[in-house]
């Protein structure tokens, strides 16, 4: 009986190779030869846009960086999802492939002695009996048992003749890849976040130094104004109007410290940790940021092979084209081969042997006649997420096409204002020296000095919030560019090991 099965298995298995449904080919999307907003020329510092936030000079934002993307909710999430995709890949080639199976056991079977078999029993031992109670061998009297040894193995294989397994392991291998440029872009993403937060938070802190300076200043004004007033130098008004103005710039002070805690809280969860952990860690303001050099953009082409958002887009449709497949396939018929090989006996001694050999096969083929249009509507419904997946590839292009041509106009933008902020701050200084030498000649009242001080407060923390929004716009464009990852990026993200859970108790 082998031999007649392993031919029509052979046979069967030469007409498998015809794949139904579309093939993938990568779409082509149109982008602009070059981009619209005034590009950087290349600088003579360069910026490693993997590691772009070193570029700022500051060790412990390279610190918390790290500390980050091995500990953040969200880079553990990403690690956990690549694993669930590695899993559903070696699924899909699971079920393309035969599954044997071996068996080994024992069966044991009573007989009743009023089972109305006594007669046959009879006749069959009248002939002669091998054993002492006149049964034959392999046959059990009335009241009495019989014991069968059996091992084996059994396969069973469903022919993938219009490719819809193909299809499956396709779209498992495309998930797989769109899992791991998810990762990279969850890295991406979080790097940007905890750098960008973390400017703004040291952009808050001189402005509060700015201010803090700005109060003790006025303070000294306030304690010489009172002195002067107190010897008729002076009226007591300019002393009330003086401590007024100082006690407004104390109330904006505590708008500045509030925003500077809720960053540290951002920047503690961003790290994976409890929002208030890293407050003392984060208090110490260190030295100014630097200001690094802005990259140039390079090719609007370069983004579609450097932004993980855009690949991983590329990589959902190519998965939705071979889901096509996969439901095209089931329009057809589906056949299925299974064999089994088994050693049986009633004596454990005689169950190796040629005689004991059982050998059964088995094909079933199963065609769709009536199904109400179910398969049909599937095919429709999987060409429809296609070409949602193909839109969004496209919308994703067009985004980041955006992401950058906004950065550019940032960064570009913000070093034009910070020169003429510049320029601004010097001038309000030299204002207030011209308004104090003024007032204390007696050539002008108070109202002056206190307009060219605020003047001057106004411009300064202007000036240290522009220094913050052009670190901000180069941290953007960093991004926007793809920065942010590199080969090691992904060994990283897979090194990092599944959450332990509490075993699930029992009933529950």
């Amino acid at each position: 009986m082998l031999r007649k099965f392993v031919p029509g298995l052979m046979a069967a298995t030469a007409l498998a190779g015809c794949t139904v449904g579309p093939d993938y080919t990568p779409p082509e999307v149109e982008t602009p030869a070059q981009f619209a907003e005034p590009a950087p020329t290349r600088s003579a510092d360069t910026v490693d846009l993997a590691h772009w936030w070193t570029a700022f000079g500051d060790p412990q934002l390279d610190a918390l960086i790290r500390t980050a993307l091995a500990d953040s909710p969200d880079v553990k999430t990403a690690a956990s999802r690549l694993r669930n995709a590695r899993v559903a890949e070696t699924l899909a080639r699971a079920n393309y492939l035969p599954q044997v199976n071996a068996s080994a056991g024992v069966n044991h079977i009573e007989l009743s002695k009023n089972s109305g078999l006594s007669e046959l029993a009879k006749a069959f031992g009248s002939g002669g009996s091998d054993d002492s109670d006149g049964a034959p061998s392999g046959i059990a009297l009335p009241g009495s048992g019989i014991t069968t040894y059996s091992a084996g193995f059994d396969a069973s294989w469903e022919l993938d003749l219009f490719g819809g397994n193909q299809r499956s392991v396709e779209g498992a291998a495309a998930r797989l890849e769109l899992a791991q440029w998810d990762a990279r872009d969850a890295a991406v993403s979080l790097a940007a976040e905890v750098a960008r937060s973390y400017l703004e938070l040291r952009t808050l802190q001189r402005r509060e130094t700015v201010m803090k300076e700005e109060i003790e200043r006025q303070k000294r004004m306030v304690s010489l104004q009172a002195n002067r007033a107190r010897v008729g130098l002076n009226p007591e008004t300019d002393t009330v109007r003086e401590n007024a103005d100082l006690q407004a710039t104390q109330a904006q002070l505590l708008p500045i410290r509030i925003e500077e805690r809720i960053h540290m809280h951002a920047l503690a969860v961003l790290a994976g940790k409890a929002p208030g952990s890293m407050i003392a860690e984060l208090s110490q303001p260190t030295s100014a940021a630097a200001i690094p050099p802005a990259v140039p953009a390079g090719l609007p082409s370069d983004l579609l092979r450097r932004r993980p958002d855009v690949r991983s887009a590329e990589r959902r449709l190519a998965a939705a084209t071979a889901d096509v497949g996969v439901s095209v396939a089931d329009l057809y018929p589906k056949f299925s081969l299974t064999g089994a090989a088994q050693l049986i006996s009633t004596a454990l001694s005689d169950l190796i042997s040629t005689d004991s050999i059982q050998l059964q096969g088995a094909a079933q083929a199963t065609f769709p006649i009536l199904d109400f249009g179910r398969r049909r509507a599937r095919v429709d419904e999987s060409q429809e997420t296609r070409q949602q997946a193909y839109i969004s590839y496209q919308k994703t292009v067009l985004t980041a096409l955006r992401d950058v041509e906004d950065a550019l106009a940032r960064v570009d933008g913000q070093q034009k204002r910070r020169k003429n902020l510049e320029a601004s701050v010097e001038s309000a200084r030299r204002a207030l020296s011209a308004a104090q030498a003024r007032y204390d000649v007696g050539l002008a009242d108070i109202s002056a000095v206190l307009d060219a001080r605020r003047s001057l407060l106004q411009q300064r923390e202007t000036l240290t919030q522009s220094t913050g929004d052009l670190q901000d716009a180069l941290a953007s464009l960093y991004k926007a560019l793809g920065g942010g990852w590199d080969d090691a990026t992904l060994q990283n993200i897979q090194a990092i090991h599944p959450a332990q859970l509490d075993a699930p108790q029992n009933g529950s």
